[in-house]
């Protein structure tokens, strides 16, 4: 579904993804691991349009996304959800959701039923404005708010940035049933354990580069892995 190719991408002179490759398939649910710094927002942010390559290619199911702004990728069907979340904090929950679906208005009615659904707490906050939630509930309106795109692939940076324990378990059983689901999925996570609990495969990131590239059952079961990769996390 996804095809990246020697990916160069960065900010002025600064190459901060460097030669980046990777593929997700099809239902798959991938994981971009790394420490800080490691280049995981400005790689998602060149695969949606936000920061334009410097070099290489960037192929959703065949098609050209490298080159291409960010309205024009979500029409291809990629979703991307940031670590700010980037909520209208005085828009209500649900014209928040309307929103999302600007770029795929038919059948919005059907997706909002499924989203309230997958996420009842947004459904009882229907008429709440968004930036009176919790960091929790902000965080599942700004996941469904994407799935009003009718996304093929959803990419999520750091998704589980800010939440107590309890909100991250909760948070990755809604993306398990996504991923059941059929929705294809790669995040980009410091939640090591989380992530390896849903994702079957794993790429990290060293100093823009991927260092790492394999079975997530792999990390998981080898503590000397993750110490030479996560720094032991």
């Amino acid at each position: 579904m996804l095809e990246v190719q020697d990916l160069w991408a960065g900010y002025d002179d600064v190459a901060v993804v460097r030669g980046v490759s990777l593929q997700v398939a099809d239902g798959e649910a991938i994981a971009v691991l790394g420490p800080n710094g490691a280049g995981k927002t400005t790689l998602f942010r060149s695969l949606v349009g936000l920061v334009r390559p410097k070099k290489g290619s960037v192929h959703f199911e065949g098609r050209p996304l490298h080159g291409l702004r960010p309205h024009e990728v979500v029409r291809q069907g990629v979703a991307y959800v940031a670590a700010e979340r980037e909520l209208f904090p005085q828009l209500t929950v649900l014209e928040n959701l309307e929103l999302g679906a600007y770029a795929r208005p038919e059948g919005a009615r059907q997706r909002l039923e499924m989203v309230f659904e997958l996420f009842p707490r947004l459904a009882e906050r229907r008429g709440q404005r968004a930036g009176t939630l919790s960091g929790g509930e902000q965080q599942m309106l700004a996941i469904a708010r994407a799935l009003m795109a009718q996304p093929k692939l959803l990419l999520l940076d750091e998704p589980s940035t800010g939440l107590a324990p309890r909100l991250v378990a909760e948070l990755y059983r809604r993306l398990e049933t996504l991923r059941r689901q059929g929705v294809t999925i790669l995040l980009a996570e410091q939640q090591v354990g989380a992530a390896l609990g849903l994702c079957s495969r794993v790429y990290v990131l060293k100093d823009g580069g991927v260092a790492f590239e394999g079975e997530a059952a792999d990390l998981r079961g080898s503590a000397q892995l993750r110490m030479a990769y996560l720094g032991g996390t």
